[in-house]
């Protein structure tokens, strides 16, 4: 029952981000902004997205209620703060003020940190729910990397 508390927390939070950072993004993807840049062949359909991040925050909550309740701690707090903020922020610094070079950081720092979950708290057996939000940072720093390069 523990668990189930903790997870679920962790989903509204997780989701709280998603939503924010759609708000936050004030259209992006469907702005003439965005329609007019040279992005990367291999952008995935709009529709991709949606199911890529409802798919992630479900895997990354699980894992942070995992590490939650084996470490209830304020480092695991903080590094969770962090990347929430992170993951806000690249919406807002990208999509509304159309700052590629910065998004693109963000992006890089976000990954980093998702990468340092995954190596720092090995111990925790679900740490593999953090693969696909590793790849599709992975994918979503390619995409950025290439709107900056060309454009």
């Amino acid at each position: 029952m523990q668990f189930f508390k903790v997870f679920v927390s962790f989903l509204i939070l997780n989701f709280g981000a998603l939503g924010i950072g759609s708000w936050l993004m004030n259209n992006g993807p469907r702005t003439e902004w965005y329609m007019n840049l040279n992005q990367a062949p291999w952008t995935p359909p709009g529709r991709v997205f949606g199911v890529a991040w409802t798919s992630i925050m479900i895997c990354f909550s699980i894992y942070m209620a995992q590490l939650y309740l084996k470490m209830p701690t304020k480092e695991v707090l903080t590094l969770f703060a962090l990347q929430f903020i992170l993951n806000v922020m690249w919406n807002y610094v990208f999509f509304n003020q159309h700052l590629i070079l910065i998004g693109f950081l963000v992006i890089i720092l976000l990954t980093i940190l998702v990468c340092y979950f995954f190596f720092k708290f090995d111990a925790i057996q679900t740490r593999y729910l953090l693969l696909p939000y590793i790849l599709w940072l992975c994918i979503a720093t390619s995409l950025n990397g290439y709107i900056l390069i060309n454009n």
